[in-house]
């Protein structure tokens, strides 16, 4: 079942999102061509406090596989563009898609996101506000939070069927980031209201630790080192509504998380997770990868200035 699963990987956001896929993949080239940094943590789920500095793009695509009990294989994708606009605020800008085995491959919505930091330093516990504006259809299954009484069986229904229905969604967090030797450690308080609709407010959590593998950076350039692999552990899943608070019939998922810095700002992520309660999916593989452009007004005038010399 997993390998059947893993060989719909290459559909991920290529198949998603842009057939045929080398354009976006070819696009993620060229960034990756530009002076660039890595990116700073492994999680796909659990968000860091950690702001983009101003200037600076960062080009992500999650990914994430699985296979629910009763439903067919699918792969659920986004691509998120993040900007650095101060120091105290990121916004970004998500495109969803996915594909689903025996069914189709479709565009599910966008998402725009802010986020603002409430203090001007890191203390022993930095919290940032986080609000973002969601437009996706019922199909939706990039799974990047899981809020109220989201369940497997969602994960089932038609395409067909799924995208006739769309939500407009008003998400609210609060991050919060502290610091232990080598060890960070995020928790997120998430909320949820969708707009169209009368449902009450869903609620849900988000929680990962993660540490590198070396302290100790090496002066010559190493691809392989300690240093430059991240790894922990992420835990999240639902709360109910205000109507029905609590863990019962929610989802809840944990699962090891390691990101690569492989050089030149581009880095490589991968968690596989599993469901904890009877009504979670049993296994999600989630994969993706960073490109972070500094300067990236910059970089492009570079680029493209020099066409004409």
């Amino acid at each position: 079942m997993v390998a059947k699963s893993l060989g719909l990987a290459k559909y991920s956001i290529s198949g998603a999102l842009c057939r045929p896929g080398g354009l976006l993949f070819a696009g993620f080239a060229l960034f990756g061509w530009f002076h660039c940094a890595a990116a700073d943590h492994p999680f796909f789920v659990t968000y860091t406090t950690q702001m983009e500095e101003p200037g600076t793009l960062e080009i992500e695509n999650r990914s994430v596989a699985g296979h629910p009990k009763g439903g067919n294989a699918f792969v659920g994708s986004l691509v998120e563009f993040h900007y650095g606009v101060t120091t105290w605020w990121t916004t970004e800008f998500y495109i969803d898609g996915q594909t689903t085995r025996n069914e189709s491959t479709i565009f599910t919505g966008y998402r725009w996101e802010n986020r603002f930091r409430v203090l001007p330093h890191n203390y022993w516990i930095t919290p940032v506000l986080y609000v973002e504006y969601e437009n996706l259809s019922g199909a939706d299954k990039t799974l990047i939070d899981i809020v109220g009484h989201d369940v497997v069986a969602d994960l089932t229904v038609p395409n067909d069927e799924a995208r006739r229905e769309t939500e407009r969604v008003l998400e609210l967090k609060l991050l919060l980031t502290s610091y232990h030797g080598a060890w960070s450690i995020s928790e997120n308080f998430i909320s949820e209201k969708i707009l169209n609709s009368p449902r009450s407010w869903g609620f849900g959590y988000a929680f990962g630790a993660y540490r590198p593998l070396g302290l100790k950076a090496r002066p010559a350039r190493c691809r392989f080192c300690p240093e430059n692999f991240l790894a922990g552990v992420e835990v999240y899943g639902g709360l109910g509504t205000v109507k029905s608070f609590g863990l019962a019939h929610t989802s809840h998922y944990i699962g090891p998380c390691v990101a690569w810095a492989i050089g030149r700002g581009t880095s490589v992520k991968l968690s596989p997770s599993l469901g904890l309660t009877g009504t979670s999916a049993r296994w999600l593989l989630r994969f993706g990868m960073v490109f972070e452009i500094k300067e990236v007004g910059r970089s492009l005038r570079t680029v493209f200035g020099s066409k004409h010399r």
